[in-house]
């Protein structure tokens, strides 16, 4: 084991952890020296053992930083600490960075019952830091919190790819179990009666649609926008809405979210203020025709509890969605 004994543990706390995350090229990422710190390994023996791995680092899973970025972070007082290249007594290298999906392949490679425990305090932490970006939207930058967003979106599912390779190390077997059952709090919501995880429910509704999905919603933001990135290119998407609310979807993030997911056709429409309740309308006025009625926005989706039911009077809603098409177009700011 490339763990050295000389290596200083540190045993940490959750402000510890936040205070060694930063952003760079628009996501969080650590440094590998205060990881080999967390983890009880030399910054060498930590490095070498991501060399000895190398098929599962992918340049968006770590990357060494150029001496600009070396520059800017020590300006910014994160590397006053670290010995770097071209200082007396530093690396020969500059530092390497791991973002999250990176940290997470990280543990699959460290072995022990330090590397465990560490392990679930940075999941943990991971997981209330996204909870408070949901939650406290208006307080981070717009281009920063979309990008963070749009990262962590992905994680858990990044996350349960790489877990069956975890699984295979016997003392790795029961933080798998404890990290898929317990550090991550599904979302879930009713759909016609049954319970289900939020993502999922809306995701099955959307892969329903062969031509259109309208959206009825107030009240919209990211997570709306997340939750149709993996519908088909031929599906044309229309949000009718007055886009109201403290957390109201802005331009810039829908720009980075269209960047990202070019594929996505969404036009946005007003509701002019009639609208009360959420709608989902699949295919309408076609043989596929299907609508929802949901008690909450998708914004939201699970984080309240909430109701999603398909309605079997689908002309009762005809000359609703037939003003709407009449609307006029929303121009988001």
């Amino acid at each position: 084991m490339l763990n050295e004994k000389s290596a200083k543990i540190l045993m940490v706390s959750d402000e510890t952890i936040r205070n060694m995350i930063f952003i760079l090229r628009g996501e969080r990422v650590m440094l590998d020296e205060d990881l080999a710190r967390i983890y009880g390994y030399t910054t060498r023996a930590l490095n070498q053992q991501v060399k000895n791995n190398a098929a599962k680092f992918d340049k968006d899973f770590c990357y060494r930083i150029t001496d600009e970025e070396v520059l800017e972070l020590s300006q910014s007082k994160i590397l006053t600490s670290m010995q770097t290249k071209g200082v007396k007594g530093g690396r020969t290298t500059n530092p390497t960075v791991f973002t999250e999906q990176g940290i997470y392949m990280l543990m699959t490679v460290l072995k022990g019952e330090l590397a465990v425990s560490q392990s679930k305090k940075l999941i943990r932490l991971f997981k209330s830091m996204k909870d408070y970006l949901l939650d406290n939207q208006n307080f981070v930058g717009e281009g920063d919190y979309f990008r963070l967003a749009m990262q962590t979106s992905e994680n858990t599912a990044a996350i349960r790819k790489i877990e069956s390779e975890m699984a295979t190390k016997d003392d790795l077997q029961k933080f798998v179990v404890n990290f898929s059952e317990a550090c991550f709090d599904k979302e879930y919501l009713i759909l016609d009666g049954k319970m289900i995880e939020a993502g999922i429910a809306y995701k099955e509704i959307y892969k329903k649609a062969k031509k259109s999905i309208f959206i009825v919603d107030n009240y919209i933001g990211t997570k709306t926008l997340l939750l149709l990135k993996e519908i088909p290119k031929s599906v044309k998407v229309t949000i009718f809405s007055d886009n109201l609310g403290n957390g109201k979807l802005t331009l810039a993030e829908y720009v980075d979210f269209h960047n990202e997911y070019p594929d996505v056709d969404i036009t946005f429409m007003r509701t002019n203020g009639k609208f009360h309740d959420r709608f989902i309308v699949i295919d309408y006025n076609s043989s596929n025709e299907r609508i929802y009625h949901c008690g909450g926005s998708s914004k939201d989706a699970g984080r309240r509890t909430t109701a999603i039911m398909q309605s079997s009077c689908k002309e009762l809603y005809h000359p609703m969605v037939n003003e709407l098409i009449g609307n006029a177009f929303l121009k988001l700011q």
